[in-house]
């Protein structure tokens, strides 16, 4: 994995290039993001940098080993941490305390963004695996429902894994390859060709890699 930084995503929008043609985009609000500790092979066993996002308003939220693990680092408690393991060779360019922002990300460059998927509740096979239901005609009485779910004589049981109703959404979801459009430095935003997963305001990964 490629460094990165965490961040919010804002909402939709659009661009046009210079033919006219509309393109696309996510705002992200991306960093600014504290280096909170550097992993390494002889103390942990891999290499990594953690990285903080979102200041911590209330200190009651903070843990004493938290508290003590932002004190060490120097760096104002954060609400979310992260680890992305990189390399880190001898004389590397990232320190305890660094402050990382979308400076990171340049236009034309491809991200991997992740994020978890907007939740939907508890739905039905139809809405959740695409059954195709029954004959939607007054007397039919298999509208929505799931039909057979399993032979009754043999195994006499339900599959593992079958497609049943449930919850659905909120899922860990990524989207490789998105495009950077444009990036506001002083505004902390990255634009990215296409939808990322999540709703307005939901917590998002972005990260150089394609």
């Amino acid at each position: 994995m490629s460094i990165g930084l965490l961040g919010k995503k804002i909402g939709m929008t659009q661009l046009f290039d210079d033919s006219g043609a509309a393109i696309p985009v996510t705002i992200i609000e991306a960093g600014p993001c504290p280096v909170t500790q550097l992993r390494t092979t002889g103390t942990d066993g891999y290499e990594a940098i953690q990285i903080g996002y979102q200041a911590e308003r209330k200190a009651k939220k903070v843990t004493k080993a938290l508290k003590g693990h932002f004190d060490r680092a120097k760096v104002t408690p954060q609400k979310h941490l992260k680890e992305f393991r990189v390399e880190l060779p001898e004389g590397s360019k990232y320190a305890v305390g660094q402050i990382l922002t979308v400076g990171l990300f340049e236009p034309g460059e491809k991200v991997q963004v992740t994020g978890i998927t907007k939740g939907k509740g508890f739905q039905g096979g139809v809405k959740r695996w695409g059954y195709l239901g029954g004959p939607e005609t007054h007397g039919s009485m298999f509208h929505r429902a799931p039909g057979s779910i399993g032979a009754s004589s043999f195994p006499s049981r339900v599959f593992k894994g079958h497609h049943m109703p449930g919850r659905m959404g909120t899922d860990t979801a990524s989207v490789k390859g998105l495009k950077v459009v444009k990036v506001i430095q002083e505004q902390n935003l990255v634009l990215v060709k296409g939808a990322v997963p999540g709703p307005a305001g939901g917590l998002v990964t972005i990260c150089k890699r394609g």
